[in-house]
Protein backbone atom coordinates (compact mmCIF):
# COMPACT_ATOMS: atom_id res chain seq x y z
CA UNK A 1 0.00 0.00 0.00
CA UNK A 2 2.83 2.28 0.87
CA UNK A 3 4.73 2.01 -2.50
CA UNK A 4 1.32 2.09 -4.53
CA UNK A 5 0.67 5.73 -2.33
CA UNK A 6 4.29 6.68 -3.32
CA UNK A 7 3.73 5.94 -6.96
CA UNK A 8 0.52 7.90 -6.48
CA UNK A 9 2.26 10.95 -4.82
CA UNK A 10 5.60 11.19 -7.65
CA UNK A 11 3.09 10.96 -10.04
CA UNK A 12 1.45 14.01 -8.76
CA UNK A 13 4.60 15.92 -8.42
CA UNK A 14 5.89 15.29 -11.66
CA UNK A 15 2.74 16.35 -13.19
CA UNK A 16 3.10 19.70 -11.40
CA UNK A 17 6.83 20.07 -12.63
CA UNK A 18 5.61 19.09 -16.30
CA UNK A 19 3.69 21.61 -16.43
CA UNK A 20 6.86 23.87 -16.57
CA UNK A 21 9.38 21.90 -18.66
CA UNK A 22 9.93 22.58 -21.76
CA UNK A 23 8.88 19.88 -24.22
CA UNK A 24 12.35 17.95 -24.70
CA UNK A 25 12.61 18.02 -20.97
CA UNK A 26 8.49 16.51 -20.61
CA UNK A 27 9.42 13.55 -22.62
CA UNK A 28 12.78 12.68 -21.12
CA UNK A 29 10.87 13.11 -17.74
CA UNK A 30 8.09 10.68 -18.84
CA UNK A 31 10.59 8.06 -20.24
CA UNK A 32 12.10 8.16 -16.56
CA UNK A 33 9.07 7.03 -15.02
CA UNK A 34 8.70 3.50 -13.98
CA UNK A 35 5.66 1.60 -15.00
CA UNK A 36 3.52 2.56 -11.72
CA UNK A 37 3.93 6.01 -11.75
CA UNK A 38 3.78 6.62 -15.13
CA UNK A 39 0.31 4.68 -15.26
CA UNK A 40 -0.77 7.11 -11.99
CA UNK A 41 0.64 9.86 -14.23
CA UNK A 42 -1.71 8.95 -17.30
CA UNK A 43 -4.27 9.15 -14.74
CA UNK A 44 -3.74 12.89 -12.60
CA UNK A 45 -5.95 15.42 -13.18
CA UNK A 46 -2.92 17.58 -13.31
CA UNK A 47 -1.47 16.45 -16.52
CA UNK A 48 -0.76 19.38 -18.81
CA UNK A 49 -1.50 19.15 -22.10
CA UNK A 50 2.01 18.86 -23.31
CA UNK A 51 2.15 15.37 -21.40
CA UNK A 52 -1.47 14.45 -22.62
CA UNK A 53 0.18 15.07 -26.51
CA UNK A 54 3.53 13.34 -25.88
CA UNK A 55 1.27 10.37 -24.48
CA UNK A 56 -1.36 9.67 -26.92
CA UNK A 57 1.24 10.62 -30.08
CA UNK A 58 4.58 8.24 -28.65
CA UNK A 59 3.66 6.93 -25.48
CA UNK A 60 2.41 2.92 -25.59
CA UNK A 61 -1.12 1.52 -26.02
CA UNK A 62 -0.88 1.19 -22.25
CA UNK A 63 -0.54 5.27 -21.84
CA UNK A 64 -3.37 6.05 -24.15
CA UNK A 65 -5.30 3.40 -22.44
CA UNK A 66 -5.41 5.16 -19.02
CA UNK A 67 -5.10 8.73 -20.66
CA UNK A 68 -8.70 7.82 -22.45
CA UNK A 69 -10.19 7.03 -19.05
CA UNK A 70 -8.80 10.21 -17.36
CA UNK A 71 -11.98 12.46 -16.61
CA UNK A 72 -9.83 15.49 -16.58
CA UNK A 73 -8.28 15.06 -20.17
CA UNK A 74 -10.17 16.53 -22.72
CA UNK A 75 -10.80 16.15 -26.32
CA UNK A 76 -8.49 13.47 -27.49
CA UNK A 77 -9.45 10.92 -29.99
CA UNK A 78 -10.05 8.09 -27.96
CA UNK A 79 -12.57 5.76 -26.56
CA UNK A 80 -14.08 7.39 -23.73
CA UNK A 81 -13.35 11.14 -24.31
CA UNK A 82 -15.38 13.60 -26.30
CA UNK A 83 -14.15 14.47 -30.14
CA UNK A 84 -15.35 13.68 -33.55
CA UNK A 85 -17.58 11.52 -32.42
CA UNK A 86 -20.28 14.17 -31.01
CA UNK A 87 -20.69 15.25 -34.37
CA UNK A 88 -20.61 12.08 -36.34
CA UNK A 89 -23.66 11.56 -34.23
CA UNK A 90 -25.54 14.66 -35.56
CA UNK A 91 -27.81 13.55 -38.80
CA UNK A 92 -27.13 15.58 -41.72
CA UNK A 93 -29.67 18.45 -42.04
CA UNK A 94 -31.93 17.98 -44.81
CA UNK A 95 -31.59 20.81 -46.87
CA UNK A 96 -27.50 20.52 -46.83
CA UNK A 97 -27.93 18.48 -49.68
CA UNK A 98 -30.09 20.25 -52.23
CA UNK A 99 -27.64 23.03 -51.31
CA UNK A 100 -24.20 20.64 -52.33
CA UNK A 101 -26.30 19.87 -55.58
CA UNK A 102 -26.83 23.60 -56.25
CA UNK A 103 -23.41 24.27 -56.08
CA UNK A 104 -21.64 21.65 -57.50
CA UNK A 105 -24.22 21.20 -60.65
CA UNK A 106 -24.81 17.45 -59.63
CA UNK A 107 -25.83 14.92 -57.10
CA UNK A 108 -23.31 14.18 -54.73
CA UNK A 109 -24.27 10.41 -54.71
CA UNK A 110 -23.43 9.78 -58.28
CA UNK A 111 -19.64 9.42 -57.64
CA UNK A 112 -17.10 10.25 -54.75
CA UNK A 113 -15.90 14.52 -54.94
CA UNK A 114 -12.83 15.15 -56.68
CA UNK A 115 -10.49 17.13 -54.82
CA UNK A 116 -11.50 20.24 -56.48
CA UNK A 117 -15.13 19.80 -55.62
CA UNK A 118 -14.33 19.14 -51.98
CA UNK A 119 -11.77 22.10 -51.43
CA UNK A 120 -14.63 24.21 -53.50
CA UNK A 121 -17.16 23.04 -50.77
CA UNK A 122 -14.71 24.09 -47.85
CA UNK A 123 -14.09 27.25 -48.99
CA UNK A 124 -17.79 28.19 -48.79
CA UNK A 125 -18.48 26.50 -45.66
CA UNK A 126 -17.32 26.21 -42.15
CA UNK A 127 -16.29 29.89 -41.33
CA UNK A 128 -17.80 29.39 -37.49
CA UNK A 129 -18.22 25.89 -36.50
CA UNK A 130 -16.81 22.37 -38.09
CA UNK A 131 -20.46 20.90 -38.23
CA UNK A 132 -21.39 21.03 -42.20
CA UNK A 133 -17.57 20.57 -43.21
CA UNK A 134 -18.01 17.26 -41.41
CA UNK A 135 -21.04 16.59 -43.11
CA UNK A 136 -19.12 17.22 -46.26
CA UNK A 137 -16.21 15.27 -45.70
CA UNK A 138 -18.40 12.75 -44.47
CA UNK A 139 -19.36 12.46 -48.33
CA UNK A 140 -17.58 10.10 -50.52
CA UNK A 141 -14.58 11.92 -51.93
CA UNK A 142 -10.96 11.25 -52.84
CA UNK A 143 -9.04 11.67 -49.44
CA UNK A 144 -6.04 14.22 -49.90
CA UNK A 145 -5.07 15.69 -46.97
CA UNK A 146 -2.11 17.02 -48.41
CA UNK A 147 -4.01 19.30 -51.33
CA UNK A 148 -6.36 20.57 -48.49
CA UNK A 149 -2.66 21.77 -47.16
CA UNK A 150 -1.65 23.18 -50.20
CA UNK A 151 -4.47 25.18 -51.10
CA UNK A 152 -4.98 26.28 -47.99
CA UNK A 153 -1.44 27.56 -48.52
CA UNK A 154 -2.59 29.16 -51.52
CA UNK A 155 -5.65 30.70 -50.14
CA UNK A 156 -6.72 30.14 -46.30
CA UNK A 157 -9.81 27.82 -45.48
CA UNK A 158 -12.31 28.76 -43.33
CA UNK A 159 -11.61 27.69 -39.97
CA UNK A 160 -14.51 25.91 -39.58
CA UNK A 161 -13.14 23.93 -42.53
CA UNK A 162 -9.78 23.50 -41.19
CA UNK A 163 -10.50 22.12 -37.96
CA UNK A 164 -12.97 19.82 -39.63
CA UNK A 165 -9.55 18.63 -41.73
CA UNK A 166 -8.12 17.73 -38.70
CA UNK A 167 -10.89 15.46 -36.89
CA UNK A 168 -11.75 13.52 -39.57
CA UNK A 169 -8.72 13.49 -42.50
CA UNK A 170 -6.00 12.46 -39.47
CA UNK A 171 -3.19 14.40 -41.38
CA UNK A 172 0.44 13.94 -40.79
CA UNK A 173 2.45 15.99 -38.18
CA UNK A 174 3.45 18.55 -41.24
CA UNK A 175 0.39 18.64 -42.58
CA UNK A 176 -1.51 20.03 -39.66
CA UNK A 177 1.31 22.61 -39.25
CA UNK A 178 0.66 23.72 -42.76
CA UNK A 179 -3.10 24.02 -41.99
CA UNK A 180 -2.48 26.00 -39.32
CA UNK A 181 -0.25 28.65 -41.07
CA UNK A 182 -2.80 31.34 -42.14
CA UNK A 183 -0.52 33.55 -44.49
CA UNK A 184 -2.20 35.87 -47.20
CA UNK A 185 -4.33 38.28 -45.07
CA UNK A 186 -6.88 36.06 -43.93
CA UNK A 187 -9.39 37.50 -41.75
CA UNK A 188 -9.48 36.67 -38.29
CA UNK A 189 -13.69 36.59 -37.50
CA UNK A 190 -14.21 34.94 -33.51
CA UNK A 191 -13.75 31.48 -34.72
CA UNK A 192 -10.07 31.75 -36.17
CA UNK A 193 -8.42 30.56 -32.75
CA UNK A 194 -10.73 26.83 -33.29
CA UNK A 195 -8.39 24.84 -35.08
CA UNK A 196 -5.17 25.80 -32.59
CA UNK A 197 -7.02 24.29 -29.70
CA UNK A 198 -8.55 21.62 -31.94
CA UNK A 199 -5.30 20.70 -32.36
CA UNK A 200 -4.04 20.55 -28.98
CA UNK A 201 -6.81 18.33 -27.76
CA UNK A 202 -6.56 15.90 -30.04
CA UNK A 203 -2.95 15.47 -29.19
CA UNK A 204 -1.52 16.60 -32.96
CA UNK A 205 0.46 19.31 -31.69
CA UNK A 206 1.66 20.58 -28.26
CA UNK A 207 1.37 23.94 -26.86
CA UNK A 208 4.96 24.31 -28.08
CA UNK A 209 5.09 23.19 -31.58
CA UNK A 210 1.92 25.54 -31.81
CA UNK A 211 3.63 28.51 -30.89
CA UNK A 212 7.07 27.45 -32.85
CA UNK A 213 4.97 26.51 -36.40
CA UNK A 214 2.30 29.78 -36.11
CA UNK A 215 2.62 32.02 -38.97
CA UNK A 216 2.26 35.02 -39.06
CA UNK A 217 4.00 35.60 -35.59
CA UNK A 218 1.37 38.00 -35.06
CA UNK A 219 -1.40 35.17 -34.29
CA UNK A 220 1.13 33.21 -32.05
CA UNK A 221 0.87 36.05 -29.71
CA UNK A 222 -2.91 36.58 -30.03
CA UNK A 223 -3.58 33.41 -28.77
CA UNK A 224 -1.75 34.29 -25.26
CA UNK A 225 -4.85 35.99 -24.61
CA UNK A 226 -8.55 34.88 -23.71
CA UNK A 227 -9.94 33.67 -27.31
CA UNK A 228 -13.39 34.21 -26.48
CA UNK A 229 -16.09 33.52 -23.80
CA UNK A 230 -18.54 30.28 -25.46
CA UNK A 231 -17.32 27.38 -27.44
CA UNK A 232 -14.24 25.68 -28.07
CA UNK A 233 -11.30 27.62 -26.33
CA UNK A 234 -8.31 27.25 -23.91
CA UNK A 235 -8.79 26.61 -20.50
CA UNK A 236 -6.99 28.00 -18.16
CA UNK A 237 -4.00 25.24 -18.07
CA UNK A 238 -3.98 25.31 -21.48
CA UNK A 239 -3.46 29.05 -21.86
CA UNK A 240 -0.43 29.11 -19.43
CA UNK A 241 1.07 26.10 -21.43
CA UNK A 242 0.71 28.33 -24.31
CA UNK A 243 2.09 31.31 -22.33
CA UNK A 244 5.07 29.98 -21.22
CA UNK A 245 5.92 28.16 -24.76
CA UNK A 246 5.98 32.56 -26.10
CA UNK A 247 8.03 33.33 -23.19
CA UNK A 248 10.44 30.69 -24.37
CA UNK A 249 10.30 32.05 -28.15
CA UNK A 250 10.74 35.46 -26.42
CA UNK A 251 13.68 34.95 -24.57
CA UNK A 252 16.23 36.74 -26.92
CA UNK A 253 14.38 40.07 -25.90
CA UNK A 254 15.47 39.80 -22.13
CA UNK A 255 13.84 42.62 -20.03
CA UNK A 256 14.85 45.47 -22.63
CA UNK A 257 11.75 47.26 -22.83
CA UNK A 258 13.15 48.85 -26.27
CA UNK A 259 13.13 45.51 -27.78
CA UNK A 260 9.56 44.73 -26.32
CA UNK A 261 8.25 48.17 -27.61
CA UNK A 262 10.03 46.82 -31.70
CA UNK A 263 8.30 43.53 -31.00
CA UNK A 264 4.95 45.73 -30.97
CA UNK A 265 6.28 48.02 -33.95
CA UNK A 266 7.06 44.32 -36.12
CA UNK A 267 4.89 42.20 -35.48
CA UNK A 268 1.77 43.39 -37.38
CA UNK A 269 3.27 42.90 -40.67
CA UNK A 270 6.23 40.17 -39.67
CA UNK A 271 5.05 36.81 -41.78
CA UNK A 272 7.23 34.27 -39.87
CA UNK A 273 7.39 32.37 -36.90
CA UNK A 274 7.50 33.83 -33.19
CA UNK A 275 10.94 32.58 -32.65
CA UNK A 276 12.07 34.23 -36.19
CA UNK A 277 10.54 37.25 -35.23
CA UNK A 278 12.15 37.34 -31.28
CA UNK A 279 15.70 36.74 -33.50
CA UNK A 280 15.11 39.73 -35.70
CA UNK A 281 13.99 41.86 -33.22
CA UNK A 282 16.89 41.06 -30.71
CA UNK A 283 19.88 41.47 -33.72
CA UNK A 284 17.92 44.67 -34.94
CA UNK A 285 17.84 42.78 -38.64
CA UNK A 286 14.13 43.86 -39.69
CA UNK A 287 13.25 46.66 -41.21
CA UNK A 288 11.70 50.10 -39.98
CA UNK A 289 8.19 50.36 -38.74
CA UNK A 290 5.08 48.16 -40.72
CA UNK A 291 2.46 50.36 -41.75
CA UNK A 292 -0.76 50.26 -40.07
CA UNK A 293 -1.69 49.72 -36.22
CA UNK A 294 -1.63 46.29 -34.56
CA UNK A 295 -4.47 44.53 -34.31
CA UNK A 296 -6.82 43.85 -31.76
CA UNK A 297 -5.99 42.25 -28.36
CA UNK A 298 -1.86 42.54 -29.76
CA UNK A 299 -0.64 45.10 -27.26
CA UNK A 300 -2.85 43.66 -24.57
CA UNK A 301 -0.67 40.59 -25.41
CA UNK A 302 2.51 41.68 -25.58
CA UNK A 303 2.58 43.59 -22.42
CA UNK A 304 1.35 40.64 -20.86
CA UNK A 305 3.88 38.77 -21.68
CA UNK A 306 6.51 41.07 -21.02
CA UNK A 307 8.66 41.39 -17.97
CA UNK A 308 6.63 42.99 -15.63
CA UNK A 309 8.74 44.84 -12.50
CA UNK A 310 5.00 45.67 -10.41
CA UNK A 311 5.04 44.75 -6.58
CA UNK A 312 1.87 45.06 -4.65
CA UNK A 313 2.00 47.59 -1.67
CA UNK A 314 0.70 47.08 1.74
CA UNK A 315 4.15 47.67 4.34
CA UNK A 316 3.46 45.93 7.21
CA UNK A 317 0.13 43.99 6.20
CA UNK A 318 2.28 42.43 3.00
CA UNK A 319 4.73 41.53 5.45
CA UNK A 320 3.01 39.67 7.54
CA UNK A 321 0.69 37.82 4.35
CA UNK A 322 4.10 36.82 2.98
CA UNK A 323 5.25 35.61 6.31
CA UNK A 324 1.81 33.55 6.59
CA UNK A 325 2.66 31.41 3.35
CA UNK A 326 5.56 29.45 5.21
CA UNK A 327 3.45 29.24 8.66
CA UNK A 328 -0.04 27.53 7.40
CA UNK A 329 -3.31 27.88 9.12
CA UNK A 330 -4.70 24.85 11.59
CA UNK A 331 -6.79 23.32 8.35
CA UNK A 332 -6.55 24.18 4.86
CA UNK A 333 -9.54 25.73 4.61
CA UNK A 334 -8.61 28.40 6.63
CA UNK A 335 -5.33 28.88 4.80
CA UNK A 336 -7.57 29.18 1.59
CA UNK A 337 -9.47 31.26 2.95
CA UNK A 338 -6.33 33.71 4.24
CA UNK A 339 -4.62 33.46 0.56
CA UNK A 340 -7.72 34.48 -1.15
CA UNK A 341 -8.52 37.60 1.07
CA UNK A 342 -4.57 38.79 0.77
CA UNK A 343 -5.12 38.25 -3.09
CA UNK A 344 -8.24 40.11 -3.26
CA UNK A 345 -7.47 43.23 -0.81
CA UNK A 346 -3.99 43.23 -3.03
CA UNK A 347 -1.21 42.17 -0.37
CA UNK A 348 -0.56 39.18 -2.31
CA UNK A 349 -0.13 37.86 -6.13
CA UNK A 350 0.41 34.63 -7.60
CA UNK A 351 3.98 35.06 -8.06
CA UNK A 352 4.43 35.87 -4.04
CA UNK A 353 2.75 32.33 -3.39
CA UNK A 354 5.06 30.20 -5.91
CA UNK A 355 7.89 32.41 -4.17
CA UNK A 356 6.98 31.76 -0.56
CA UNK A 357 4.59 29.25 0.03
CA UNK A 358 6.39 25.50 1.47
CA UNK A 359 5.90 23.13 1.22
CA UNK A 360 6.97 23.70 -2.97
CA UNK A 361 4.42 20.95 -4.46
CA UNK A 362 1.54 23.09 -2.46
CA UNK A 363 2.43 25.95 -3.82
CA UNK A 364 2.79 24.48 -7.51
CA UNK A 365 -0.62 23.10 -7.05
CA UNK A 366 -2.79 25.74 -6.85
CA UNK A 367 -6.16 23.60 -4.95
CA UNK A 368 -3.65 23.98 -1.58
CA UNK A 369 -4.11 27.71 -1.95
CA UNK A 370 -7.23 28.61 -4.50
CA UNK A 371 -9.14 25.43 -3.25
CA UNK A 372 -9.89 22.41 -5.28
CA UNK A 373 -12.10 22.92 -8.36
CA UNK A 374 -13.71 20.22 -10.39
CA UNK A 375 -12.94 21.63 -13.78
CA UNK A 376 -9.35 23.16 -15.26
CA UNK A 377 -11.62 26.45 -16.15
CA UNK A 378 -13.15 26.83 -12.75
CA UNK A 379 -10.70 29.14 -10.78
CA UNK A 380 -11.93 32.37 -9.74
CA UNK A 381 -8.34 34.26 -9.71
CA UNK A 382 -7.42 33.19 -12.90
CA UNK A 383 -5.02 36.06 -13.09
CA UNK A 384 -3.17 34.64 -9.68
CA UNK A 385 -3.03 31.56 -11.63
CA UNK A 386 -1.34 32.27 -14.64
CA UNK A 387 0.62 34.36 -12.86
CA UNK A 388 2.03 32.12 -10.23
CA UNK A 389 2.58 29.31 -13.59
CA UNK A 390 4.67 31.96 -15.04
CA UNK A 391 6.74 32.55 -12.20
CA UNK A 392 6.81 29.16 -11.52
CA UNK A 393 8.36 28.67 -15.29
CA UNK A 394 10.63 31.49 -14.82
CA UNK A 395 12.37 29.98 -11.68
CA UNK A 396 12.40 26.47 -13.17
CA UNK A 397 14.24 27.76 -16.21
CA UNK A 398 16.57 29.87 -13.99
CA UNK A 399 17.48 27.11 -12.02
CA UNK A 400 17.88 24.47 -14.13
CA UNK A 401 17.83 25.52 -17.66
CA UNK A 402 17.90 22.60 -20.20
CA UNK A 403 19.54 20.17 -17.88
CA UNK A 404 17.23 16.47 -18.18
CA UNK A 405 18.94 15.44 -14.87
CA UNK A 406 18.92 18.85 -12.84
CA UNK A 407 14.70 18.47 -13.71
CA UNK A 408 14.67 14.50 -13.25
CA UNK A 409 16.34 15.62 -9.83
CA UNK A 410 14.02 18.41 -8.88
CA UNK A 411 11.06 16.02 -9.80
CA UNK A 412 12.27 13.10 -7.51
CA UNK A 413 12.88 16.04 -4.23
CA UNK A 414 9.65 17.25 -4.63
CA UNK A 415 7.30 14.78 -2.88
CA UNK A 416 9.30 15.28 0.38
CA UNK A 417 11.01 18.82 0.63
CA UNK A 418 9.66 20.95 2.96
CA UNK A 419 10.83 24.00 1.74
CA UNK A 420 9.87 26.66 -0.69
CA UNK A 421 9.96 26.25 -4.61
CA UNK A 422 13.52 28.58 -5.03
CA UNK A 423 14.91 26.52 -1.89
CA UNK A 424 14.42 23.35 -3.61
CA UNK A 425 15.48 24.89 -7.20
CA UNK A 426 18.94 26.34 -5.36
CA UNK A 427 19.49 22.61 -3.68
CA UNK A 428 19.13 20.45 -7.05
CA UNK A 429 21.22 23.21 -9.01
CA UNK A 430 23.99 23.03 -6.57
CA UNK A 431 23.77 19.45 -6.20
CA UNK A 432 22.74 19.05 -2.48
CA UNK A 433 19.54 17.28 -2.96
CA UNK A 434 17.69 16.38 -0.07
CA UNK A 435 16.30 13.12 -1.99
CA UNK A 436 16.93 9.34 -1.43
CA UNK A 437 14.71 8.10 -3.56
CA UNK A 438 16.02 5.55 -6.22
Amino acid sequence: MDGHRDSRRRAWCVALVLRHAPQHIAADLIRRLDPETRDHLCRDERLPATAVTLLVRDGTDRDRHFVARNPYVRGCPLPGLPGPARYAARRTPQALLPLLRAELGRDPDDGPLSGEELIGLLRRHGTHHPRIPLDILALPHTADPELAASEHLRRPLPPGSVEALLMRARPSRETVRTLLTTTGGAPYGRSWHRPFVRAVRMGLLTPAEVVAHTAPAHRALLLCRPTGTRGLRWNLSERAEIRAAATRALEPLGDDPRLWAELLRQAPSFPGALTALAHGVANGVLPGPPPGPPSDGLAEAVRDLAPAALEPTGGVERELALTSLAVPMETVDEDVRWVRDCLDRGLLTGTDVIRHKLPACWALDEDHWLGEVDHPDRYDRPEAVLASRAEAARLFALALDGDPDAWWEAARTLPDFAGTLPHLLLRVADGDSLSERP
